[in-house]
């Protein structure tokens, strides 16, 4: 017995040495019963974000983001469209070589425009209204009401509904940007969304939260309404954040050199404050 399994175990050896993988190949071992082994796809590395970045990659309901943090205490938020020539600057890689990146934490494209790349709706650029108001009724996203105003002041920043800003904002904010359609209006979802409707594309938002910081978030891949206004309330939490475009929407993050091309009107600055890291 004991010669048998001597030989039986030397023939076990044989025939391992015999199966060895090449080097080089992928380790194959095949299952008990002889059936063949389930294959797991080799996961696709996610970009990096650098360290010392604004922002950094998330992953909701499968769909991949990016998500912008401005921070009263270090950041300061301005919006620019026009550059020395009063023309817009058209994209954020015109913006880029205007200014010293390594002031900047990120920018984005800061909402709906017309052919003339100009603002269509309320607009401040350094305390100076460009635009006034717009509550009219038309076609296209911007209509779709409640549409809303991301503004501030110093480090007050926030993300009203078009009418309740008309009715309770007396004095002209620092920066001021509008768009439609609002993605959270009171803590709920805007009453025209579905929960995953059939328009898919690349969008971008933002909203205020509780302890005063901004929110900016942007899809890496096509996302509906529903699903970005669900992040905005289910994991950034804020009460109203507003839809600022969607397929133009750019971001322009100097840290981690990631500089989106596209066509784009008025663009959010976030820059560093004197002295803050970050």
């Amino acid at each position: 017995m004991i010669r048998c399994a001597a030989l039986l175990c030397a023939a076990l050896l044989a025939l391992a040495a015999c199966s060895e993988q090449p080097a080089g190949q992928p380790l194959v071992r095949a299952r008990l019963d002889g059936s063949e082994p389930e294959t797991k796809p080799t996961p696709t590395p996610t970009p990096s974000i650098a360290a010392d970045s604004a922002c950094r990659k998330v992953t909701f309901e499968q769909v991949p983001l990016t998500h912008c943090i401005a921070d009263p205490a270090r950041h300061r938020i301005a919006t620019a469209n026009l550059g020395a020539d009063r023309q817009p600057f058209a994209s954020l890689s015109a913006y880029a070589v205007s200014v010293d990146p390594a002031r900047v934490a990120f920018a984005m494209n800061a909402g709906m425009y017309g052919d003339d790349l100009r603002p269509i709706g309320y607009y401040v650029e350094n305390g100076e209204r460009l635009k006034e108001l717009n509550r009219g009724a038309g076609e296209g996203n911007f209509y779709m009401k409640p549409n809303g105003v991301f503004f501030g002041t110093g480090g007050n920043w926030r993300v009203l509904g078009s009418n309740t800003f008309f009715q309770t904002v007396g004095e002209r904010p620092d920066f001021g940007t509008q768009s439609g359609p609002m993605l959270v209006v009171d803590g709920k979802l805007h009453p025209e969304f579905q929960d995953n409707g059939p328009s898919r594309a690349i969008r971008n938002g933002v909203g205020v939260s509780a302890d005063g910081r901004a929110h900016f978030v942007i899809s890496d891949a096509p996302i509906s309404f529903g699903q970005l206004a669900r992040y905005f309330r289910d994991v950034v939490k804020v009460r109203n954040a507003l839809y600022l475009d969607g397929q133009v929407s750019s971001l322009w993050d100097p840290a981690s050199k990631r500089l989106d091309k596209g066509r784009v009107g008025p663009i959010i600055v976030v820059t560093k404050r004197e002295g803050a890291d970050g």
